[in-house]
């Protein structure tokens, strides 16, 4: 009996000791860890890929990349954005397609580089005398959330934003519309008919491109932004500037992200992204204007001509390219054009104020 009693107080104290082990008990108890469990895994970040058609010295990629980087700081690093600047991913005329495609998650580059794929977006880049980059870049972000294109609907906006004023930068200098007669000139979009309209021959190429264009003489003139002559280091291989901000016209550029991808974001993600994106298109149009000044400083600085066309050059100029505006309200597509385009110049207006 005694024996017997010994045997199951000893299995009581063997079962015991087991019932500590597995739960814990004795010097796990004093750490509050568990020995069986194994360390919980990091969360992997969502990782999105963004293709920019800028190069990586660009003030406008590097405003990009300050983006992203804000993006991944108030998403707390659950999202993680490799950038492809330069085309490296998707040339500037692919870009788009590549979003919507998938090739790139995210996606900057230039609306009038795929000629004819935004028609009701072409008002943007109108000669309608923009006086900046600020208001160029926020006309172009209402224009945008107010009428909600339909070209626009197979990826998600994010932002746009747009540059100062177009002006003609040539290998000699251009002081009347009969300067401009014959004369090469790059441009993209829209900016081809104003080439038209002011009697020179368009040629379609990206900014890219543009330097060894003009460098080689396959191109005799550019129209661009000021900032493009030290952004794309254009200055380097042209001779005069002629100031054609009356009829200054911009090119919008969008941000946008592949629409599948965006849908599989949780909510949360897609709400940081927004804010992030409202708060980065004055930052754009800052951007443009700020380069737009030092690109005056740099071709002052290289002693290159800066030509101011006289208050009646300017008026033959704007008459000149009137044909533009009407050709853009005249077809008939069923796209509110007149419209979008009395909002667009009513913007402008007010903003410039």
């Amino acid at each position: 009996m005694k024996k017997t009693q010994g045997a199951c107080l000893l299995l009581t104290c063997i079962a015991i000791i087991g019932m500590c082990i597995l739960t814990g008990c004795g010097g796990s108890e004093k750490t509050g860890s568990t020995p069986s469990a194994s360390p919980a895994k990091a969360e992997k970040p969502i990782e999105l890929t963004y293709s920019v058609f800028f190069p990586a010295t660009h003030t406008q990629y590097k405003l990009a990349e300050s983006w992203a980087k804000e993006v991944e700081k108030r998403t707390n690093g659950k999202v993680k954005i490799i950038m492809y600047p330069g085309g490296s991913l998707t040339k500037a005329d692919q870009c788009y397609e590549g979003v919507v495609n998938g090739v790139s998650d995210l996606g900057m580059s230039c609306f009038a580089y795929t000629r004819g794929r935004f028609p009701l977006l072409e008002v943007l880049d109108l000669p309608l005398g923009y006086p900046s980059g600020k208001v160029a870049t926020r006309v172009a972000m209402d224009i945008v959330k107010k009428y909600q294109p339909a070209e626009l609907s197979n990826v998600q906006v994010l932002y746009v934003h747009a540059h100062g004023p177009g002006i003609l930068a040539s290998k000699k200098p251009v002081r009347t519309l009969e300067d401009l007669n014959g004369l090469k000139i790059r441009a993209t979009g829209l900016c081809t008919k104003i080439v038209e309209k002011l009697g020179g021959q368009p040629i379609g190429m990206s900014q890219p491109e543009t330097y060894e264009a003009l460098q080689k003489g396959v191109v005799d003139a550019t129209f661009c932004p000021m900032e493009t002559l030290q952004g794309w280091k254009q200055g380097e291989v042209i001779q005069a500037v002629t100031n054609s901000q009356c009829i200054g016209y911009t090119t919008a550029m969008f941000v946008v992200m592949n629409k599948n991808k965006w849908e599989a974001l949780p909510p949360n993600i897609r709400e940081i992204i927004q804010k992030v994106s409202e708060e980065w298109v004055d930052k754009h149009g800052e951007g443009w204007d700020t380069d737009d000044d030092n690109a005056r400083k740099y071709i002052e600085g290289m002693g290159k001509e800066i030509i101011s066309l006289s208050p009646e050059e300017q008026e033959r100029w704007k008459n000149a390219i009137q044909p533009v505006i009407q050709d853009y309200v005249s077809v008939n597509d069923g796209l509110p054009r007149a419209e979008i385009l009395s909002d667009t110049q009513k913007r402008i207006q007010e903003l410039s104020q």
